[in-house]
């Protein structure tokens, strides 16, 4: 048994029967317990910095993106400025007999584009990966294009992946034929024998590594070499904004240099469209794709779908420096909670505690990037949220009206609007908003691009269960 010893807080080894040894252990516990809450409480006295927290700073440097109004950074920070709408009625699947047929697609998308042809495994490797997850890995090859470190300048076991994901819809191809053997002659239910003894074999062996929402983390770290920290979050909406918070934590603790924090989703599928015509609050708008999503509108009746993917170089600014990386943003504070009623309290004092971690008040922001889509419920309880930690004086802006609601990958999507606007020093104008609402007290910026004239920017993620992620950004000037 190894104990602390009470004199200096060394250790020492001490032979003991089994029972001694636990009462020992509890005692000692206790202890360090009581220890641990005196430095707590002394760490946090008022006037006194947190020493919990590392020094470093941490800086957004190559961007990538994939969605509905771009593939690239330039095309897709072009259309948000001009308000390019990319919901239009959906090609890539027959939606006619279901109740939304709109939605914004990625058109004219070819992985092999985007994967370097030095890069001959990683091309071949597309044909076992599903649509959400090569668009991830895409998005990944685009931001270690734009700013990613080179090989030779980091040590790979410092180099670490982060993503937002949901567990991904098969495409039917890879289910049809199992399903149609295993169809029993009651109408509606599965022969389970039939199932096993031929179903199953009609399945493709690597189905399950097509479809896992890890996979975009596993093939991005092999395509790069990335070694360090890895994981991924599958908390829906909220994902992506909580993966860059994962990784701004491990980036704080000095245990990497580099991170690749990414989101993606492809929800222009034939299994999550008839799965979310049973519950979604869409749009009926389909007559009028490009006017139908309005963000906190007054006659907003709706969400749609879309799909993109986004990814961001987070990176600790000494390392960013030295290497000669363009600069973005900063990120200074994230924050994350549950708002079980979604009443928007919680995610009101969500919000106070990432401005509290940048040491900000919320008369510093230039604006917050919200994540309202046309939800009739969603979009007040944000708004609530919102008025309450800034009233009406802050310009609030949305994206989703032009490219549908993107899920997992929609959280850094619309922060990389953000580090654009902070670092160009102009944000693009809400499209679709005419009518206020008196449930969304927000002051929502439409029209023309506004000068940005502060330095700092939020961005708020949720989802429609209340599981809530804010991060903030500050302009980077050296």
């Amino acid at each position: 048994v190894t104990l602390c010893n009470g004199r200096n807080g060394g250790l020492a080894e001490r032979r003991l029967n089994p029972a001694a040894a636990l009462v020992v252990c509890e005692v000692e516990r206790a202890v360090l317990d009581e220890r641990s809450t005196e430095n707590e409480a002394e760490l946090m006295l008022p006037g006194r910095p947190d020493m919990s927290a590392n020094s470093r700073r941490t800086v957004l440097t190559g961007l990538g993106v994939l969605s509905p109004i771009g593939s690239k950074l330039s095309t897709f920070w072009a259309a948000a400025l001009a308000g390019t709408c990319g919901v239009r009625p959906i090609q890539l699947l027959d939606v006619s007999a279901l109740p939304c047929r709109i939605g914004g697609e990625i058109l004219d998308y070819d992985p092999k584009l985007f994967v370097p042809a030095i890069n001959k495994d990683g091309r071949k490797s597309l044909k076992n990966m599903a649509r959400t997850v090569h668009l991830g890995v895409c998005a990944a090859q685009l931001a270690m294009d734009d700013g990613g470190p080179q090989k030779g300048q980091i040590d790979p076991f410092r180099f670490g992946i982060e993503f937002g994901c949901v567990m991904v819809a098969t495409d039917i191809d890879d289910i049809a034929c199992a399903t149609k053997l295993s169809v029993a002659t009651t109408p509606g239910t599965i022969d389970l024998k039939a199932w096993g003894n031929v179903g199953i074999e009609s399945v493709p062996p690597n189905w399950m590594l097509k479809y896992l929402p890890n996979m975009s983390a596993c093939h991005t770290s092999i395509f790069f070499d990335a070694q360090g920290p890895n994981n991924t979050i599958t908390e829906a909406d909220a994902s992506g904004i909580l993966a860059l918070a994962e990784a701004y934590r491990i980036m704080n603790r000095g245990l990497a240099d580099f991170f690749l924090v990414g989101g993606t989703e492809s929800k222009i599928n034939p299994v999550s469209y008839a799965r979310h015509s049973t519950f979604t609050p869409f749009t009926k708008k389909n007559d009028s794709p490009a006017t139908a999503i309005r963000p906190f509108d007054l006659h907003r009746d709706g969400i749609a779908f879309g799909e993109a993917a986004a990814a961001v170089g987070l990176e600790d600014l000494d390392f960013a420096r030295n290497r000669g990386a363009k600069i973005y943003a900063e990120v200074v504070g994230v924050a994350a909670g549950f708002d079980k009623g979604m009443k928007g309290k919680i995610l009101a004092r969500i919000i106070r505690n990432a401005l509290a971690e940048a040491g900000i008040a919320p008369s510093e922001v230039d604006h917050v990037n919200s994540h309202a889509g046309g939800s009739p419920y969603l979009d007040a309880f944000e708004a609530r949220a919102i008025h309450e930690v800034f009233g009406g004086a802050v310009p609030v802006y949305a994206l989703k009206g032009q490219t549908g609601n993107t899920g997992a990958a929609a959280g850094i999507l619309e922060l990389i609007v953000s580090a654009m606007a902070l670092h160009e020093g102009k944000l693009p104008g809400t499209i679709n908003y005419t009518t206020p609402d008196p449930e969304c007290p927000v002051n929502v910026h439409v029209g023309e691009p506004r000068a940005v004239t502060k330095p700092y920017a939020v961005k708020i993620s949720y989802t429609d269960m209340g599981q809530c992620a804010v991060a903030v950004l500050r302009r980077y000037d050296g």
